[in-house]
C-alpha cells in the first residue's frame, strides 16, 4: 500500500519527550484513513532514546547516525529514507494535538502545489508560539533576537519579520515557518535540494524554505495545532547553542546579502557579546547573584572566542 506521509524526527538525548511525540503521532492519525511511516534519526544520543524506541515503538524505523550530524544533516538522512510523497519533519519536543497531522494532510490534498505546510505552534501552557516569518531583511539581522531588540522590543523590523501584522488564527501564505513541524512535498525537495549541512543548527529551515518557496507556496494552517516545548535538545549545551545561532545567522547573511554585509554583522554581534560580558563581569564584581553572573560570563566568553 502506498504511503501518504513519512514522519521524520531528528532526536538527540530527549528520550522522554520523544516518547510523548511518538505517542501523539499515533493518536493523531489513529482515526484517519492516511497511511504513514515514522522514521527516527538519532544523532548519536547517549541516553536511552534508541532502546526506548525499539522497545516501545517497534513499528518505528530508527536510524542511528553514529555521530551528531547536526539538525540539517539528520533531516537529510531521514529524507533519503522516506517513502511517501509528503514528509512531516518534526522536532522530538513536539506533541500533536487532536487531528493535527490529518489537518495538514487534508490541506496538502486540497493544495497539491504547496511546497511546505505548517501548523500553529503552541507552548505547553497553550499560548501561541510565534512561528510565521518573512525572510530576513538587512535591518532585521540587527533588530531581531539581538541586544538592540532587548533595548527596543517593539521595533518595526522584528515585528515585520515575525508577521506580527497578520492574524495568527487564519490560514495564510508566508515566506517561511519555524522548523519544529513542517510538512514538505518530496517532489519540491527534489527541485530545491535538501537542507544545507553547512548550517549545523538554526537558519537551516530559513535557507531551505527560501529555496522551496520557488517551487510552491508555503502555507500556515492554524487549525492544525502542535505543542512545541522548544529548545530541549539545544539547551543541553548553552554556549554551543549561542554560537550555532549566531554562526548560522552569519552564514545565511553571507549567502544572501554578501560577504561585506556579513562582516559588518559579525562585528556587531561580537561587540554585543563583549558588551554582555562586561556587564555581567561588573555585576559579578559588585557581588550581585554571583553564581548566575559567572555562568553567563563563561557562556559569553566561550562564544566570543568563537568569533575570533
Amino acid at each position: 500500500m502506498a504511503l501518504d506521509c513519512s514522519v521524520v524526527i531528528i532526536s538527540w538525548n530527549v528520550a522522554d519527550l520523544l516518547r510523548q511525540c511518538l505517542t501523539s503521532i499515533n493518536q493523531s492519525l489513529a482515526a484517519s484513513s492516511y497511511s504513514y511511516e515514522v522514521i527516527v534519526v538519532d544523532n548519536a544520543s547517549h541516553d536511552a532514546s534508541v532502546a526506548m524506541v525499539r522497545h516501545e515503538f517497534p513499528s518505528v524505523q530508527i536510524i542511528e547516525t553514529g555521530a551528531n550530524l547536526g539538525y540539517a544533516g539528520g533531516v537529510n538522512v531521514g529524507i533519503e529514507a522516506a517513502q511517501a510523497p509528503w514528509i512531516l519533519v518534526l522536532n522530538p519536543d513536539t506533541v500533536m494535538q487532536a487531528d493535527a497531522i490529518p489537518q495538514l494532510l487534508d490541506w496538502a490534498q486540497q493544495h497539491p502545489a504547496a511546497s511546505v505546510i505548517g501548523p500553529q505552534l503552541r507552548y505547553p501552557d497553550g499560548s501561541i508560539q510565534s512561528s510565521r516569518r518573512r525572510l530576513p531583511t538587512k535591518a532585521s539581522y540587527f533588530f531581531e533576537s539581538t541586544l538592540l531588540e532587548r533595548w527596543w522590543p517593539a521595533n518595526p523590523w522584528a515585528a515585520a519579520y515575525r508577521c506580527a501584522d497578520l492574524p495568527d488564527d487564519q490560514p495564510q501564505q508566508v515566506e517561511w515557518l519555524m522548523g519544529a513541524a513542517l510538512l514538505v512535498r518530496k517532489s519540491a525537495i527534489a527541485q530545491a535540494g535538501a537542507m544545507d549541512r553547512r548550517f549545523w543548527m538554526y537558519s537551516e529551515e530559513v535557507d531551505w524554505q527560501a529555496r522551496l518557496g520557488r517551487f510552491g507556496p508555503i502555507w500556515y494552517v492554524p487549525q492544525a495545532v502542535i505543542i512545541h516545548h522548544e529548545g530541549k535538545s539545544s539547551e543541553q549545551a548553552p554556549a554551543r547553542k549561542h554560537w550555532a545561532f549566531q554562526q548560522s545567522k552569519l552564514r545565511y547573511a553571507a549567502l544572501y546579502e554578501g560577504p561585506a554585509f556579513a562582516t559588518a554583522l559579525h562585528f556587531f554581534l561580537a561587540s554585543s557579546y563583549l558588551y554582555e560580558l562586561l556587564v555581567e563581569s561588573a555585576k559579578w564584581l559588585l557581588g550581585h547573584k554571583r553564581q548566575l553572573r559567572w555562568q553567563r560570563m563563561r557562556i559569553y566568553w566561550q562564544v566570543l572566542r568563537q568569533f575570533g
